[in-house]
């Protein structure tokens, strides 16, 4: 009863052949090791054939999903389990379909009842359904084992070497036995570290050798479980005066079965260590098409070979040390805190790979719809580049539905050596509304500073076959992942180059008469004159320019040498590195509870403002209220222009217990005065069941001799925000900003609230406002 593919198996149970009945002692450990959650428990039983178990799992109290590839299977489990209540019958192949219809949520219970063994890729399925369990969840294996298995028959069940390779990574694992059936009670996370292993040392005093990194139709690695207790990929050393290429050919065929030709082989990069004190040079060859049936050939040198997702390399336990590094080398990122090893990237002109499963296409519909919903995508370039390009691609060490979240996170992709995030790919709406506000035409030439690849690959979409993309980031690193992954997945019309993107493009890649379009992917302080002087006049600037820390994704259009702001969009972006840094100078107040952000300039003296913390509290009330939902980014923006010496507030104590009435890690707008401070804070005025019923009011806070002057100003500020800015519908007006290079002097900027950077000069025009000479 080895079958190995999935008509065999219709065939078996339209037969009216049956499986080993659940037995009496199962029942009593699946009771006892796995008994209902309070409040009721969710069950996914695998495999689950006639359904015996499944239907045992709903007759404990669990909600059970019964999943089979066997049509047949699943036919005779509805008729002879017709009555059976909180029992959902699914045909799917948990290997290779897509999952949607299991339960995003996760479950209580999954169980694998005889059908472990049969498995191609026992590794990945395992580490895809641990990643389903909810918190305290249990995974559940019963199957044969060698030991009481007939020789003829060995197929069907487990060697220790497999029962430990099942159980690694697992918090607790309990090894029960029923009838001669081992029965595995796994809990706690689903996965081992990986960790970079050696063999024996070598003899010899070089070591060279060619890895070929192969991937299916789902874009999953192909990996070979070693003798050695080690994941490894195919290939070998080179025969004589082979080479690197046709080693790793003839290896793979070896190994694996799978053949390639030389026109479908690229060696992408060499890399160069020690194993054991011996120098070793391996070549990392990408095969980009292959045929044949995957079998394993050299029985007495790998367990099996298996697919595995590029987002659980990071937890599959020990690999050899040169594959994780090629691995590495292919995907940066996917295989953390490796060694650090030399490699020599070599110029080719490899073509993209393609492969994706169908769950990745279904989510990435999912996560557009959600956006166009959203009304961040209006036009059609903009939406099919988020129906066609493959985001998941461009963060491989993350698994699809973090890919494809269509909310607003953002994934972060690479941190410093204190933990900070330094690179990330943005939320998808984000990157939808600034890439409808850059209004590219097919053809257009675009700069992007800030690189990671899918986002340099939307605008490509967009542009078309005769445009293109150059970005530029000015970490190394990021620039190398940059360009592995859009060669892999990519266009091939991205240019990625290492520099601070600050000082804008280089001059060889700038086309003659600047580019169509520029877009800033990290929080600008300033704005370059760089990126002003290298988009073509008319074109689109898209940047997110802080304004006393508040950000705004503003789409500019270049006007000779001014730029006129068109779209104001809320966001926040990792900050700048390189020139654009700065450090915003802090001063903590009451040791620690408060912090006050000079986010312009120089700190202010805060004498005596410690001692006015400790007394009186100055309130007003403005009259200004709003509902539930309501968005006031434009309140942030007319204080931050229109006040002089706005500072930013923050709390680090709960509500109840702190001075402020500031909730904890929040802030406020706030002003200063001699020993004073007020600032501006929102409170509920209006409790209710129903949100539409729910209104706050915007109230003044103040401090110290000068804090009920000082209040006054700032709710002058919110009333004037109200009456002008803030329409009868609800709705807000944006300013009208320029913005001016840095030496244009006051008497040819237009009337309004002027805020000065190093490089630019940036004017504001808000409805009803006269601001004072």
């Amino acid at each position: 009863m080895a079958y190995v593919v999935r008509d065999q198996w219709q065939q078996h149970y339209a037969d009216g052949k049956g499986f080993r009945e659940l037995g009496e002692r199962e029942r009593a450990l699946l009771a006892e090791h796995t008994p209902v959650p309070d409040g009721g428990g969710r069950a996914l039983d695998v495999g689950c054939g006639t359904g015996s178990l499944a239907v045992y799992l709903a007759s404990l109290g669990y909600t059970v999903d019964a999943i089979d590839f066997a049509d047949s299977a699943l036919a005779r489990a509805r008729d002879e389990h017709a009555d059976v209540a909180r029992l959902r019958w699914i045909c799917l192949d948990i290997e290779g379909d897509d999952p949607a219809e299991l339960h995003e949520d996760g479950y209580d219970l999954v169980t694998m009842r005889l059908m472990y063994p049969f498995l191609r890729d026992r590794s990945r399925v395992l580490h895809g359904l641990g990643e389903r369990l909810r918190p305290d969840g249990t995974l559940v294996v019963i199957t044969p084992v060698v030991e009481h298995t007939p020789a003829d028959r060995r197929g069907i069940a487990l060697d220790e070497d497999e029962i430990r390779l099942l159980t690694e990574g697992w918090e607790t694992v309990e090894r029960l036995e029923a009838d001669q059936l081992a029965v595995l009670v796994l809990r706690g996370p689903c996965h081992a570290n990986t960790q970079a292993v050696e063999k024996r040392p070598p003899t010899g005093h070089a070591l060279t050798g060619a890895l070929a990194v192969v991937t299916d139709h789902a874009g999953r690695v192909l990996l070979g479980r070693s003798r050695r207790g080690m994941w490894e990929l195919p290939g070998g050393k080179p025969s004589g005066a082979e080479s690197f290429e046709a080693a790793a050919i003839r290896e793979l065929a070896e190994e694996t079965g799978l053949t390639t030709s030389a026109s479908d082989t690229h060696v992408v990069t060499m890399l160069a260590d020690d194993s054991h004190g011996v120098q070793r040079l391996t070549t990392v060859v990408r095969i980009t098409a292959w045929s044949g049936t995957l079998t394993n050939r050299e029985p007495q040198s790998f367990d099996r070979w298996e697919w595995h997702d590029l987002h659980a390399l990071a937890c599959i336990g020990p690999v050899f040390t040169p594959a994780a590094q090629a691995l590495h080398a292919i995907w940066p990122g996917v295989i953390p805190d490796l060694a650090p090893v030399h490699s020599y990237p070599l110029a080719i002109d490899q073509p993209p790979v393609p492969g994706e499963p169908a769950q990745a296409v279904r989510l990435r519909q999912q996560m557009t719809n959600t956006v166009i919903d959203g009304g961040w995508a209006p036009s059609e370039p903009v939406q099919q580049a988020l129906r066609t390009v493959p985001r998941h691609r461009f963060i491989p060490e993350k698994d699809l539905k973090t890919a494809y979240d269509g909310g607003d996170q953002a994934i972060i992709t690479r941190r410093d050596e204190t933990g900070k995030a330094t690179s990330s790919v943005s939320a998808a709406w984000l990157q939808a509304d600034m890439l409808q506000s850059l209004c590219l035409k097919p053809g257009a030439i675009v700069f992007e500073a800030g690189s990671g690849g899918y986002n340099a690959e939307l605008i490509a979409h967009v542009v078309g076959a005769t445009g293109r993309v150059v970005t530029g980031d000015i970490d190394p690193y990021v620039v190398h992942r940059t360009r592995r992954l859009t060669t892999e997945a990519g266009s091939g019309r991205v240019t990625a180059f290492q520099g601070d993107a600050a000082l804008g493009a280089p001059s060889h890649l700038v086309p003659r008469g600047g580019f169509d379009a520029v877009v800033i992917t990290y929080n600008s302080w300033d704005i370059s004159p760089a990126w002003r002087e290298q988009v073509t006049d008319g074109g689109r600037l898209v940047l997110p320019l802080e304004i006393h820390g508040y950000t705004r994704a503003i789409a500019f259009e270049r006007r000779g040498e001014m730029l006129h702001a068109r779209k104001f969009t809320h966001c926040g972006f990792l900050r700048a590195q390189g020139e654009h840094a700065r450090t915003i100078p802090v001063v903590h107040l009451l040791d620690g509870e408060l912090k006050l952000r000079f986010e312009d300039g120089t700190p202010a003296s805060t004498k005596g403002l410690e001692m006015a913390l400790r007394g009186p509290r100055h309130q007003i009330a403005t009259g200004v209220t709003m509902g539930a939902g309501f968005y006031f980014g434009s309140l942030q923006l007319y204080a931050a222009t229109t006040l002089p010496g706005l500072v930013r507030l923050s709390a680090h104590r709960d509500k109840g217990t702190g001075v402020t009435q500031i909730a904890k890690d929040g802030d406020a707008p706030a002003i200063l005065g001699d020993a004073s401070l007020a600032y501006l804070i929102h409170v509920q005025t209006q409790r209710a069941d129903s949100p539409a019923e729910k209104e706050w009011e915007w109230v003044v806070h103040a401090f110290g001799q000068h804090g009920p002057q000082l209040a006054e100003q700032l709710a002058a500020t919110v009333r004037a925000w109200d009456r002008d800015v803030r329409t009868n519908d609800g709705k807000q007006s944006d300013p009208v900003l320029t913005v001016h290079p840095a030496s244009t002097p006051d008497g040819q900027l237009p009337a309004g609230d002027v805020l000065d950077k190093p490089h630019s000069r940036l004017v504001f025009q808000w409805p009803g406002r006269v601001p004072s000479p």
